[in-house]
């Protein structure tokens, strides 16, 4: 059995956040490897200041070095555009592994307007990190309320694999400030520096 954690998003960019809270969920809860699924658009963001789907791979890819942690494009080779479609998939594709959700407490908020998101609760365990501002809305979001009764606590997350489905368990980590957003704020052509390079040119034929 491998046990592996996915950590979905746009990675708009990948960053030191992303794999600060990917370690210590490694940690925390005894994991073989942590995949970031590069999300190729995400149906609750605005296209609008959304970068390449290439240069947001590159960035997890970098934010992954010298680690356990991948960086899979494996939601645009399924062509799947929804949580519940590319878990499905996984769990068929990968039958050996078992998997847990990682999410933040920014997405645990807005977790009922996932499509089926009960269903993705009834596929896997859920571990939940939290994050500074927004853990009040997470808790008093209408997911919480619906699995409150599932959840577990912190000092049973390294059986999560033998826990009987629905699954929530709350992690508390020491938070990293880095965010997206401001990355984005202070150079909004970021995911110029992942750009593939240019494709040199044809040396000269002689006549």
């Amino acid at each position: 059995m491998t046990r592996i954690g996915l950590l979905g998003g746009s990675f708009n960019p990948a960053h030191s956040g992303h794999r600060a809270v990917s370690l210590a969920a490694m940690r925390a809860l005894e994991l073989d490897a942590v995949w970031l699924l590069v999300s190729p658009g995400n149906p609750l963001k605005p296209a609008k200041g959304m970068a390449p789907f290439v240069a947001r791979l590159a960035s997890a890819r970098a934010a992954a070095r010298r680690s356990r942690i991948r960086a899979s494009d494996i939601e645009a080779r399924l062509g799947t555009r929804y949580t519940v479609d590319t878990l499905a998939a996984l769990i068929r594709r990968y039958p050996k592994n078992r998997f847990v959700w990682l999410m933040g407490a920014d997405n645990l908020a807005q977790f009922h307007r996932w499509r089926d998101w009960r269903k993705i609760a009834r596929m896997m365990p859920i571990a939940v990190i939290a994050r500074p501002g927004y853990d009040a809305k997470a808790l008093a979001a209408p997911a919480t309320g619906w699995l409150r009764r599932f959840q577990r606590r912190p000092g049973q997350v390294k059986d999560w694999t033998e826990w009987s489905l629905p699954a929530l368990v709350l992690l508390r980590f020491r938070p990293d400030p880095t965010s997206a957003t401001r990355l984005r704020a202070a150079d909004p052509d970021w995911h110029v520096h992942y750009a593939a390079p240019p494709t040199p040119p044809k040396p000269a034929t002689q006549e």
